[in-house]
């Protein structure tokens, strides 16, 4: 049997800001997006492959499909993560909205503190720091990822994600995470984050504590 999968996705295309950003190069960002690309590639070939494939001999240790399905969200995740990633940077000097503002200062206690918390969580992370936004308990969090598929969480929405492979920073800095961090601070583009939170409809109260 025939099924309908997604359309073909295309790989989006990078502002001008993201080649002319402070202490992150154009050459990285080049290279990063070259690895974009081909998640975007492989998913489609995914999607492909899961028009037609088997459905009636599956099973929970091997099959095709099982195989694709798991992959799929490798590569998917991959996509969605690194789009959110380049369009939450090149900001040249914009600033969180009061709105933004004041969800970090309930969600950390200050600025200052989700900086702090992002900056250890980057050097725990193997993969991916998602600052997200949880409908649960209408806060914001510091989450990790060693994989693209990784430690999700159900029911949060990414707002700022941050990088934190290698391929990220190691033409830039080599292995030397910390300034690489530093610099994506100072290229956060806010005017992206806020339009994020902006819409982010907050639930009534958060959930109740079980």
């Amino acid at each position: 049997m025939v099924v309908a999968v997604p359309a073909e996705i295309t790989a989006k295309q990078l502002p001008q800001s993201l080649f002319e950003m402070d202490s992150i190069s154009r050459n990285q960002i080049e290279q990063h997006y070259t690895l974009y690309e081909n998640y975007v590639k492989k998913t489609n070939e995914i999607h492909s492959k899961l028009r037609d494939v088997d459905r009636e001999s599956v099973n929970q240790n091997y099959s095709e499909l099982r195989e694709l399905k798991v992959e799929l969200s490798f590569t998917l995740d991959a996509v969605k993560l690194h789009e959110a990633y380049f369009f939450n940077l090149g900001g040249k000097g914009s600033r969180p909205n009061s709105k933004v503002a004041d969800l970090i200062n309930k969600s950390f206690g200050s600025q200052d503190a989700w900086e702090s918390d992002l900056r250890a969580s980057g050097m725990a992370a193997r993969g991916w720091v998602i600052t997200a936004f949880d409908f649960d308990d209408n806060r914001l969090h510091n989450y990790i990822a060693d994989d693209h598929n990784t430690y999700g969480i159900w029911n949060a929405l990414p707002v700022i994600v941050l990088d934190s492979y290698e391929h990220a920073y190691m033409i830039d800095y080599g292995i030397k995470r910390p300034p690489y961090i530093d610099a994506f601070l100072r290229n956060l583009n806010w005017d992206e984050i806020n339009k994020r939170v902006d819409g982010i409809t907050f639930g009534a109260e958060p959930r109740p504590s079980m």
